[in-house]
């Protein structure tokens, strides 16, 4: 019996350093600020000089939304680019939570869109690569068929443009394969992931 609590101990703290070390590899180093609350939430009923400012951010890489206090010299805009990660911050004093998306304010949820178009762009060669390196998840479904308005005529298309020569940008693949607005249809994506917590295939959250 003592045998089986030690394996079982042993099996139980393997599987807590696993997740461990999951969630460190998917720690933000820079997030995006969709709102800027400089006397914090508006339900929050303490007085004005005991509420601390807050920010709301999607993360660079992971698209991790979260809730951190801000420094109180600082005055963040939307779309600032703010590192959060390990070490000394100018702007973020403290990440205080992540977040669901219901628990956006109606101005994140608003500014959403936009910030996530300009991080696609930002990182044009990341999600380009995804065009050239996108699989099949099972023998009925693709993973481009992931993304909004792309069928199998047009997964397909991507697929024969491909072996022809990698794609180099968003603006060869419209070009190509005659895709248009490729940035709103990974964006559609990302929103769809963070708007649907229990959703099969993750592409990119």
């Amino acid at each position: 019996m003592d045998a089986t609590r030690r394996a079982d101990r042993g099996r139980n703290a393997r599987s807590s350093r696993g997740r461990d070390r999951k969630a460190e590899r998917r720690l933000e180093d820079y997030a995006y600020v969709i709102d800027f609350l400089p006397y914090g939430h508006p339900e929050d009923k303490r007085p004005i000089h005991r509420r601390e400012p807050l920010a709301q951010l999607v993360g660079e890489n992971y698209f991790t939304l979260l809730e951190v206090s801000i420094k109180k010299d600082a005055s963040p805009l939307i779309m600032d680019r703010l590192y959060i990660g390990k070490g000394e911050r100018d702007v973020v004093n403290k990440i205080k939570k992540k977040l669901r998306y219901e628990e956006l304010t109606p101005a994140a949820k608003s500014e959403l869109p936009y910030v996530l178009e300009h991080i696609v762009k930002q990182n044009e060669d990341r999600f380009v690569e995804f065009f050239n390196k996108a699989e099949p998840i099972t023998t009925r479904l693709h993973q481009l068929e992931l993304l909004p308005g792309i069928g199998k005529k047009t997964m397909w298309a991507i697929i024969e443009e491909r072996k022809k020569e990698p794609f180099k940008s968003f603006e060869d693949i419209v070009k190509r394969v005659r895709i248009t607005h490729p940035v709103k249809l990974i964006t559609s994506r990302i929103i769809y992931e963070l708007k649907t917590p229990n959703v099969k295939y993750r592409l990119f959250t």
